[in-house]
């Protein structure tokens, strides 16, 4: 049997993943991968570190498994905190969670295992693989509610090819009977939530430890804004001037909002609640618009730079003239939706078959065949 290290997070999930792997006859160890010390910016009673920690070494005890602890914060601070400061000043929001399977759970935690002598790491996530004569696939869990493969997006075939899924053809409710059954610590713990290792943020208060606040307009685009009888391409998004709405109030910076937001603005007086619909960095202006539905939220489309393209599998990879149609989503738990992908010398662009709303630049779209994740890729 194989030598299997199995990040342990002090969920559910994990601790089932290590369990059903012992059960298999592997040798087990389980890892703790601590990343974050500063809890200043974190509400503690939200799966704080130290609390994951104490689960985690319980479960390792209860299971018979050796366990230890790594240290990953330098990594994560230098690959994942500063990506996220660098993308919300620049105006764009970024996917932490992405990038920190990317970068620290199949690279750095994996780089480590293998000293450890593993053949394969594990994780709790709800997806799978499978081998193919061309590579390994990563298909979407069985449990359709927790499918995580948009969050592994990002992984390529090195990392695929050490990696197992324990519970990806799972139900959570069959993940929790497992360890309920197994009286482990994790079974009615409830799922972490908010960033990755960091826990539940205050998102504000996180930048503000590095971007300055900037006192901007506020300015409400109405839905009868004259721009909006003109419809957009598949790529092109609205630009508006604060002539082109009213001033409703002020905001303490662009870069600490995003698209489709409508917490933190604190402005009333409006039927339905007010969703921000764009941020402009240089003239430090966001604009909202009333409702969900409000036009200056929904887009025809998106683009993706060359550089910013990622495929599963190199076979799939589209060349200049191509036109292939996928299913995609933009965010996590969004259902996949139907779109055309034209490849450009430039880059992807991306028709949608129905508009889709707040869409963020800096975030995730992924695509896929059937249950298998095809490609991903920043959108621009």
């Amino acid at each position: 049997m194989a030598t299997v290290v199995v990040g342990l997070s002090g969920g559910v999930d994990s601790s089932v993943a290590a369990y059903l792997l012992k059960k298999q006859g592997h040798n087990v160890i389980g890892v703790f991968m601590k990343n974050w010390h500063d809890t200043d910016v974190t509400i503690s009673e939200e799966c704080p570190w130290e609390e994951d920690s104490k689960d985690a070494l319980l479960v390792a005890e209860k299971i018979g498994i050796p366990f230890h602890t790594i240290d990953f914060s330098k990594e994560y601070y230098d690959r994942i905190v500063s990506y996220m400061f660098k993308e919300y000043q620049n105006g764009r929001t970024p996917n932490p969670d992405v990038l920190c399977n990317r970068e620290i759970k199949f690279d750095s935690f994996l780089i480590h295992a293998l000293k450890l002598g593993a053949d394969y790491v594990a994780t709790g996530h709800y997806c799978r693989k499978r081998e193919t004569p061309t590579g390994f696939e990563l298909l979407a869990g069985k449990d359709g509610n927790k499918d995580q493969s948009y969050f592994l997006c990002q992984v390529n075939q090195e990392q695929l090819a050490k990696t197992l899924f324990p519970i990806g053809e799972l139900e959570k409710s069959e993940v929790r009977k497992i360890a309920k059954k197994q009286d482990l610590i994790t079974a009615e713990k409830r799922d972490s939530q908010g960033l990755c290792f960091i826990g539940k943020v205050k998102l504000p208060d996180f930048l503000k430890q590095q971007l300055k606040e900037k006192k901007g307009n506020v300015v409400e685009i109405a839905r009868n804004w004259e721009g909006f009888d003109k419809p957009l391409n598949t790529i092109a998004e609205y630009h508006f001037r604060e002539s082109d709405g009213k001033q409703l109030g002020h905001h303490s910076g662009a870069h600490f909002y995003t698209i489709g937001q409508r917490r933190g603005l604190n402005i009333g007086g409006h039927v339905n609640p007010l969703f921000i619909v764009q941020t402009n960095i240089e003239t430090n202006t966001v604009y909202v618009g009333e409702g969900e539905d409000h036009p200056a939220l929904c887009r025809p489309g998106l683009f993706i730079k060359e550089e910013d393209m990622h495929w599963m599998k190199d076979e799939d990879r589209m060349q200049p003239g191509d036109i292939k149609t996928f299913n995609m989503r933009i965010r996590y738990r969004q259902p996949l939706f139907g779109a055309r992908l034209t490849k450009l010398d430039t880059g992807l662009e991306i028709k949608f078959d129905e508009e889709q709303k707040a869409i963020a630049k800096g975030q995730f779209a992924a695509w896929y065949l059937g249950d298998v994740l095809v490609g991903s890729g920043v959108i621009a």
